[in-house]
């Protein structure tokens, strides 16, 4: 089995449009949709939105302000497509809320930054929580989706090889001998730095991809579908989905996966992969 691996490096710049969550993809039942419900409300000390989602009709959301946010900015945001766009992922047929095992309870919104007239950036934190355990999950973009291994460096010391298996180890349940990892983005022209930037316009994050190959036995495979993994402590909501290699770069929309594959395969047609 031939796997790239991936591991991302401390993002300098935290704003972004999209985040990324660390699950995989999962199928679950359509929705219909119905139009939201709201009300909004102000005082001295903060400005409250009420929202209620046609897929959780008994448990109103509360969007708040943060101190600083603005009336303008405040309405800005929850009128935005970007929020709108995450309340419809959120209830989508792959959407966090759509088994009615999580539940969305509050939002608040952190950071408004314009480009003129439209906002460039919007910021905010969700209070989602699974109802069997109640612990708060993750859910940047509000759905599950196909995701490479991955995490952040924890510090400045700049172990990636290192912080990479510990990620795909906790993530997947595999252990990797970190002598066998080979640094894709290292086969980069130097000026690039060796590093990926996903979103140079508008993001400094820079990550690097690994590729890890090795050969595991069916049963192991078949052990690994569907197994939940990850961090719960630190919400993340991971299950585990092997895909063959041929069909992956059809079957999700995370670019690390599509940079993954690029890498790899410029690499193999050079002849730059160790044997």
């Amino acid at each position: 089995m031939t796997m790239p691996v991936l591991q991302a490096s401390m993002p300098l710049h935290t704003l972004s449009k999209r985040l990324s969550l660390s699950s995989a993809l999962t199928l679950l039942h359509t929705h219909r949709w119905r139009p939201l419900s709201c009300q909004m409300s102000a005082d001295s000390f903060h400005l409250t939105h009420s929202i209620t989602l046609p897929i959780q009709l008994a448990e109103p959301v509360q969007i708040v302000a943060a101190p600083g946010i603005s009336e303008s900015e405040f309405r800005t945001a929850i009128n935005s497509s970007l929020f709108k766009q995450w309340l419809r992922n959120l209830q989508s047929e792959t959407g966090i809320l759509a088994d009615n095992a999580m539940s969305l309870k509050r939002v608040l919104i952190q950071g408004v930054d314009m480009f003129g007239e439209r906002i460039g950036f919007l910021k905010f934190k969700a209070d989602i929580f699974d109802k069997e355990t109640g612990k708060k999950v993750r859910v940047p973009v509000g759905r599950l989706i196909l995701e490479l291994p991955a995490g952040m460096l924890d510090d400045d010391k700049g172990d990636f090889v290192g912080t990479a298996a510990r990620e795909v180890e906790e993530e997947t349940g595999i252990h990797l001998n970190l002598e066998d990892m080979v640094d894709l983005t290292a086969f980069l022209d130097p000026v690039t730095g060796c590093r990926v930037f996903p979103s140079p316009g508008g993001c400094d994050e820079e990550i690097s991809l690994f590729l890890y190959r090795g050969h595991v036995d069916k049963e192991i495979i078949m052990q690994l579908q569907g197994k939940e993994t990850g961090l719960r402590d630190h919400g993340e909501l991971i299950k585990v989905r092997v895909v063959p290699y041929k069909n992956l770069w059809r079957m999700t929309a995370d670019a690390k996966v599509l940079m993954a594959i690029a890498l790899y395969e410029m690499a193999k047609r050079e002849g730059l992969l160790p044997p």
